[in-house]
């Protein structure tokens, strides 16, 4: 490694499964980065739910990746293991991990790694790899969305539905959200969204079959739902879907079983479809970067898809961050900062 790397770093360890309190800063050394894997020293690291399941004990890491939460990183490369083509020492980069980005450093496969974007801060990029790998893995991999198709998003205000609005609405689909509050629904709309539908004070089929009456004449319904709830959201998620309409799962946040309407499925020809990003192979992963750099970051440097930070802290509030992202009050990503 470089003369500079240290030979040990600061991380944030889960000391046991249980609440925000247990993430505990310790030292650790410095990786080597293995043959294909670069050494980034991070400079911000995003905080996602899986960081928060990770940390209650239900979502131990794949075999062979930290035990050290954290899925995306931005930073600079300070060192390269054997074989690294397209990369070099001091490059600003950003990463999909699947573990370890609550440190200092990290080693990861380069083709997991990709050029930080054009106009984005470091702290923006960290807000990046996971929730747009998601996206496009889920909206366009699974979701097949088209131009010129309707998309229901949950969880408009997170992470995942800000970056899914922004994606959804520049591959020129009609974009609807539900989210949790006036406020929440108003952010979509900023971002692009054509509808935002407070879930708590509305019902969200009713209000769909209501703006599609309305905008569209006698369209169907919408043609993907991206799901990050679950539980009874997929039944009514299927009420509203229209003739081959994809429904796509990510999340079960509302519970991870649902009952559905077999029959309705059958008339639809729906697609019930889902996905976890975390235990694919760096192959997998690195096809999907591919994607992303020829087709998303170009969106990128034109203004329009940029995530957003709700908050930073830096890494030794870690537990801050997580009672942050627990309370639900954020919209958009909460990032650490390592200095």
């Amino acid at each position: 490694m470089g003369e500079s790397t240290p030979a040990g770093m600061t991380v944030i360890e889960i000391r046991e499964p249980g609440g925000p309190e247990v993430l505990t800063p310790v030292q650790r050394p410095v990786p080597e980065p293995a043959p294909g894997e670069i050494l980034i020293a991070v400079a911000a690291a995003g905080i996602n739910r899986p960081d928060l399941m990770q940390r209650q004990g239900n979502y131990p890491p794949p075999p062979g990746a930290s035990d050290i939460p954290g899925l995306e990183v931005a930073g600079t490369v300070a060192a390269l293991g054997e074989g690294i083509v397209g990369f070099a020492a001091g490059d600003r980069v950003c990463a999909l991990l699947a573990g370890g980005g609550y440190a200092e450093y990290v080693a990861v496969p380069a083709m997991q790694c990709l050029p930080l974007p054009q106009g984005l801060t470091m702290v923006e990029a960290a807000a990046l790899p996971e929730t747009l790998f998601t996206c496009w893995t889920n909206l366009i991999d699974g979701g097949h969305l088209k131009a010129g198709e309707t998309v229901l998003i949950h969880g408009g205000s997170s992470g995942i539905g800000t970056t899914a609005i922004q994606l959804a609405k520049a591959l020129g689909a009609t974009v609807f959200v539900t989210a949790g509050s006036p406020e929440k629904c108003q952010a979509c709309l900023k971002l692009g969204a054509d509808l935002a539908i407070d879930y708590k004070a509305d019902d969200f089929v009713t209000a769909v079959r209501q703006a599609l009456t309305n905008e569209v004449g006698a369209k169907r319904g919408v043609d993907v739902v991206l799901d990050m709830v679950g539980g009874d959201y997929v039944r009514r998620d299927i009420e509203i879907l229209a003739q081959g309409g994809r429904h796509v799962s990510i999340a079960v946040q509302g519970g991870p079983e649902a009952t559905i309407p077999i029959f309705k499925v059958m008339q639809k020809r729906l697609v019930l479809t889902g996905s976890t990003l975390r235990p694919r192979s760096p192959a997998e992963k690195g096809k999907i970067a591919e994607a992303l750099h020829k087709t998303v970051w170009p969106m990128i440097a034109a203004g329009q898809l940029k995530p957003i930070v709700h908050a930073t802290f830096p890494l030794a509030r870690a537990a801050e961050a997580h009672r942050a992202l627990e309370n639900g009050d954020h919209i958009g990503k909460i990032v650490l900062t390592i200095n």
